[in-house]
């Protein structure tokens, strides 16, 4: 049975995901949620074997809980089901931490093929959007900004991100708590960061957390 968690904030749309989900035998939707807060909520509940998530819910950015969401519970599939057929958004979903990526316009079968899918373990993005991202793949440069960092720059980032404290990377690098924060700086201006919020999410989406 695939445990199905539903992110919608529109109560019809919900309704309608929730009657799709009842006809086959190996699904069930076992919470929704229509906000963040009641996501969260949720997520401590138990946990799902897929999260179907809408990345246009109210009173927070959609990327930023979808890295919430995926750096509590980096073990849970997510699958985007979007109003936005835009190749951009897709990948900065994709690159996020979502499993897959499809759009409200597609048909109930297809979006069940894409459940049993991404539950699986497996991967979903649906054809059209797929061909866009492959062809702006050619075109894009691999260079990334942290390219620039040093070897121990992205070695702080790295442990920075996955949660230690300007303490504890001084000691296992054995450096000085005031050359570990030079080095944050100097990254942080690389890489044009404000704030750690910005430093964590960079991590998230270029793979230091993990």
């Amino acid at each position: 049975m695939i445990r199905i968690l539903l992110l919608e904030d529109h109560h019809l749309m919900r309704d309608g995901l929730k009657r799709l989900f009842e006809v086959p035998i190996d699904m069930d939707v076992v919470g929704e949620a229509a906000n963040a807060e009641e996501l969260m909520g949720q997520l401590r509940q138990g946990e799902p074997d897929i999260l179907l998530f809408d990345m246009n819910v109210p009173g927070t950015h959609g990327v930023d809980l979808l890295l919430q969401v995926r750096h509590r519970y980096p073990q849970i599939p997510i699958l985007i089901l979007s109003m936005h057929d835009s190749a951009e958004v897709a990948a900065k979903a994709l690159r996020s931490g979502a499993s897959g990526y499809m759009t409200k316009d597609n048909d109930p079968a297809t979006l069940l093929a894409a459940v049993r899918k991404v539950a699986a373990g497996g991967r979903y993005i649906e054809p059209a959007l797929a061909e866009q991202l492959a062809f702006q793949s050619t075109l894009a440069t691999t260079a990334q900004a942290h390219d620039n960092l040093t070897q121990r720059e992205q070695q702080i980032l790295r442990l920075f991100c996955q949660g230690w404290r300007i303490n504890d990377i001084a000691k296992q690098l054995s450096i000085s708590n005031k050359t570990v924060s030079t080095h944050k700086v100097r990254l942080m201006e690389k890489l044009q960061l404000r704030s750690n919020a910005e430093v964590m999410r960079y991590g998230l989406e270029h793979g230091f957390a993990e």
